[in-house]
């Protein structure tokens, strides 16, 4: 299973006897291709389908071939419907030309008509208990070309038509003056295949650049990421320490604001003590003054007035309180509350 794990789609990696092969060379199923049929580009690597219908014309008949070769070497293995495509009895021998089962009476008989066409049939136990690409490699060994002409399916092919680039049977090659000049199938299917080897060279080589390429922008985008992470770090430091020092700033000024307080606090204290205390003393004034008048005798009146009069000129030379500077209590702290 895992030697052949190319066969699946490379879209849903499920098996699929309708695959068709992009220009990307990728291989996808229809049912791959119909559901990306909208984005027109291929899921694996995506290139655009030039095709309009999204579904490519070309069929990966290599895989699909591959798949219907596989199944028969799994019912050999699995010795499941082992029967003779000819009369229904028990298969023991396999043709790899007539890709059927025979039994061994119908084996004679393919062996007797059809020795002088090289058919090469192989017993079942003997293909059982051989691996995969035994079987697969025998099929390959025995599948010839047939003729391009539909009339002549049955035809092998075995002359090359470098006009139509096709393959034709002796018959075609002979009768129709159409095709020239001719060549041996065998030599260009060599041919094609070098060719394939040779393109397939040079674009390993050409692929190491690619991939050197490749690893250059992998290294650029971890490089990214790192210098993202080193930035988001160098933030959050930068941050954590603006806000250390802004509430360094916000303990000073709060320690300022309170130190502010306190004195004024204590200024105005003194001075109302100061204004309590000449309010006192003028209704102690007012009292006396008033006491004088109403039960003072003369005598009295001559012993103390001298010394009230001075007292009472004193308190009018009082100048009147004129309160607290009106100045803005906090303006230190409102102007470096600002400037932060």
């Amino acid at each position: 299973e895992d030697d052949f794990q190319f066969l699946l789609c490379e879209g849903c990696r499920q098996e699929s006897p309708n695959l068709k092969l992009l220009t990307c060379l990728h291989t996808l199923c229809l049912g791959c291709l119909t559901e990306n049929r909208p984005v027109g580009q291929c899921p694996v690597c995506c290139m655009a389908i030039p095709q309009a219908s999204g579904i490519p014309d070309m069929d990966n008949l290599l895989f699909t071939n591959l798949q219907a070769r596989l199944k028969v070497y799994k019912q050999i293995v699995d010795r499941v419907d082992l029967c003779c495509d000819n009369c229904r009895q028990s298969g023991q021998f396999w043709c790899f030309e007539c890709f059927e089962f025979l039994c061994t009476k119908c084996f004679e008989s393919h062996q007797r008509y059809l020795r002088w066409e090289s058919h090469r049939a192989k017993r079942v136990v003997d293909i059982r208990a051989g691996s995969a690409k035994d079987f697969l490699e025998g099929v390959r060994r025995a599948g010839g070309l047939s003729c391009s002409k539909p009339a002549h399916k049955s035809q092998p092919g075995s002359i090359y038509c470098e006009r139509c680039e096709k393959a034709l049977c002796c018959s075609c090659a002979l009768l129709d003056n159409q095709h020239a000049p001719f060549r041996d199938i065998r030599s260009e299917t060599q041919r094609r295949q070098e060719e394939l080897s040779s393109m397939d060279r040079e674009l390993r080589r050409r692929r190491g650049g690619f991939e050197a390429t490749y690893a250059s922008l992998q290294g650029e985008a971890a490089r990214l990421e790192e210098a993202q992470r080193e930035m988001r770090e160098l933030i959050r430091q930068r941050v954590e320490q603006l806000v250390r020092l802004v509430r360094r700033e916000e303990e000073e000024l709060v320690g300022l604001v309170e130190a502010q307080q306190e004195r004024g606090r204590r200024e105005l204290a003194r001075e109302l003590r100061h204004v309590e205390g000449v309010l006192r003393r003028m209704e102690a004034g007012e009292r006396l003054v008033e006491k004088m008048g109403l039960y003072a005798t003369e005598q009295e009146v001559m012993d103390m007035q001298p010394f009230i009069k001075g007292s009472l000129q004193e308190l009018q030379r009082l100048p009147l309180p004129m309160g607290m500077d009106q100045v803005e209590p906090f303006a230190e702290c409102r102007a470096r509350l600002q400037a932060l």
